[in-house]
């Protein structure tokens, strides 16, 4: 989220925004939205639960976690705290092909779990597509 973000437009950035989409539309009222600063964002309830953004040395996907899992994740690396908001347990990573797809869409769908009010949560549980462990 740091620096002068443009909007997605490089091969690996939109390959990466597709399947983000993907993810996305599967998660009951979730919408995109490019905010003020350029970043695609997907909210639910206007909250957003993913940014993304691209710079001159790539794309960044920043991702809201509760703190432990955060504490986990930048232990574990390549993640970093997100600028400005990473006190409430958000968690970047730049560029993202380090971390394999499948744990990128799982703090997707997590950080979809903790912004969701409560009776999306129990629309989506009801489907199948979230633990109850993703709740915060």
């Amino acid at each position: 989220m740091e620096g002068s973000h443009k909007t997605i437009s490089s091969a690996a950035g939109l390959a990466l925004l597709h399947k983000v989409r993907d993810v996305c539309r599967e998660l009951p009222e979730s919408v995109e939205k490019v905010d003020g600063f350029g970043h695609t964002t997907f909210r639910v309830g206007d909250k957003p639960f993913v940014f993304m953004g691209e710079q001159a040395d790539g794309v960044s996907i920043s991702v809201k976690a509760d703190k432990e899992t955060q504490a986990f994740l930048l232990e574990k690396g390549p993640y970093t705290r997100t600028p400005y908001i990473g006190q409430h347990g958000w968690v970047s990573v730049s560029p993202p092909e380090g971390v394999p797809w499948e744990e990128l869409r799982e703090l997707i769908v997590e950080g979809y779990g903790r912004t969701a009010p409560k009776r999306l949560l129990k629309k989506l549980l009801d489907g199948g597509k979230l633990s109850s462990e993703g709740q915060g």
